[in-house]
């Protein structure tokens, strides 16, 4: 692990209260405008009541920041099954007798007054005795990304609420520019580049870092666009059973797609839905809420394909000094310059609004604005190891998830860097997921 990330000793534990506390502020300032209705209503089979979410996210706290540190726990084991995410089914936690929204409040707050105490007090002779867990503050920074990626699912969440308009959602503290997006296409050198990470606060899945060859390809500069999807709509893309691998093909007749979620023909043209209000489509961003199943139909309808998660991390990472970078414009922490993460805009900017954050070969928006589908299958890497708990990652390797790269508007910046990997179903739309094309050199 690279000790330039915090220096000597304890140093860490700054970095760690920080973390915490960023995080918790950025779910209470999400939560408190909200109603209670929306917050304790399951919108989606799809996805928890905000509230489960809420005590989710404290019991994960409470079982790796109390308990797996030899502390004595707050809870039971009767919120212990109603906050497992694999004992309660999504489907299901809509019916289950969870804490009210003050109850879940109340939880969050008392786990963390603990948890705080208890780092206070770690000192070096502790953190040897307990080992890996707590190396360079590991499970810290795991338990406040954890609290990060849950926030970005309420939010997805709360874009599917059809009964109460709550836009605008979030307010947008940068106004994006809407630049000039230069060549449709960089191209990438190939080579072998390091692919993955041994950063302290890196998951699982994102290591070791090991080596990859990786030929020559082109990439597209920006993600695909409303603009540019909308032209495979009209070309007939949803109705060419050709464009269509068999598996997506049966899921669009199923579902009888026709574009994707929340969008509808209005006026002579497309509007979409976000946070409940209707709204011209914005032409120059990219598309949002298609499956992995629409990415490659669009792909192959412009001669082109998804890029392996390999290309993907080799356009952000590579640069010619044969160092990988961190982020795609180099290690220096996101801003608001470089990458449309949380809280930037509230939605994903147009193409070419970023041009600070480009990676070496020229690729911009890597990072931020919407996860980009790929056509790899989450796999772990060679020496994978699955650390600390195996459900994080281990028992979703296979062929039936798909790996998105990049991070969404709803990305904090915490818990967004080139190595990480994100996974889904293919079918999945209501996520923030749009995606790039590539085609060979």
């Amino acid at each position: 692990m690279d000790a330039r990330e915090f220096g000597g000793g304890l140093a860490w534990k700054d970095r760690a209260r920080a973390a915490l506390a960023t995080s918790r502020r950025r779910l209470l300032d999400l939560l408190w405008p909200l109603p209670e209705e929306v917050l304790t209503a399951q919108h989606s089979p799809l996805m928890s009541p905000a509230v489960w979410d809420l005590a989710h996210v404290a019991n994960f706290e409470e079982q790796w920041l109390l308990r797996a540190l030899g502390e004595e726990g707050v809870a039971g084991v009767e919120t212990d099954r109603l906050y497992d995410a694999f004992r309660t089914p999504r489907p299901i936690r809509g019916k289950l007798p969870l804490l009210g929204l003050k109850e879940a409040l109340a939880y969050a707050e008392q786990v963390r007054a603990r948890v705080l105490r208890v780092l206070d007090g770690l000192d070096e002779d502790t953190v040897l005795r307990i080992g890996a867990l707590v190396d360079r503050g590991f499970v810290y920074g795991m338990v406040a990304q954890h609290e990060h990626q849950h926030i970005e699912t309420l939010v997805a969440t709360l874009q599917l609420v059809t009964t109460t308009a709550i836009a605008p959602f979030p307010a947008a503290t940068v106004r994006l520019a809407d630049r000039p997006s230069g060549p449709r296409e960089v191209q990438v050198p190939g080579g072998v580049f390091g692919m993955g990470t041994d950063r302290a606060w890196a998951y699982d899945n994102e290591r070791p870092r090991h080596s990859v060859d990786v030929p020559a390809f082109h990439i597209d500069r920006h993600p695909v666009t409303n603009e540019e999807f909308s032209a495979f709509i009209e070309d007939g893309g949803y109705r060419r059973g050709e464009l269509w691998d068999e598996a997506g093909w049966q899921f669009r007749t199923a579902e009888k797609l026709e574009h994707p979620l929340f969008w509808r023909h209005a006026g002579g043209g497309w509007e979409r839905r976000r946070f409940g209000v209707w709204e011209p489509l914005p032409a120059r961003e990219p598309v949002c809420h298609v499956c992995w199943y629409e990415a490659g139909a669009y792909a192959r309808w412009a001669g082109r394909r998804l890029p392996t998660e390999a290309e993907w991390e080799k356009a952000a990472s590579s640069a010619p000094d044969g160092v990988e970078r961190r982020f795609p414009w180099g290690d220096a922490p996101p801003g608001a310059d470089r990458a449309n993460l949380w809280p930037v805009s509230g939605q994903p900017g147009p193409v070419g609004c970023f041009p600070a954050g480009a990676s070496a070969c020229g690729a911009e928006q890597l990072v931020g604005d919407v996860w980009e589908w790929t056509a790899s299958d989450f796999v772990p890497y060679p020496g994978f190891r699955a650390f600390p708990y195996a459900e994080y990652s281990a028992v979703f390797f296979g062929p039936e998830y798909k790996v998105l790269r990049g991070g969404s508007w709803a990305v904090a910046p915490e818990a967004a860097r080139n190595t990480f990997r994100n996974w889904d179903y293919p079918i999945r739309r209501q996520i923030f997921a749009g995606f790039r094309c590539a085609r060979d050199a």
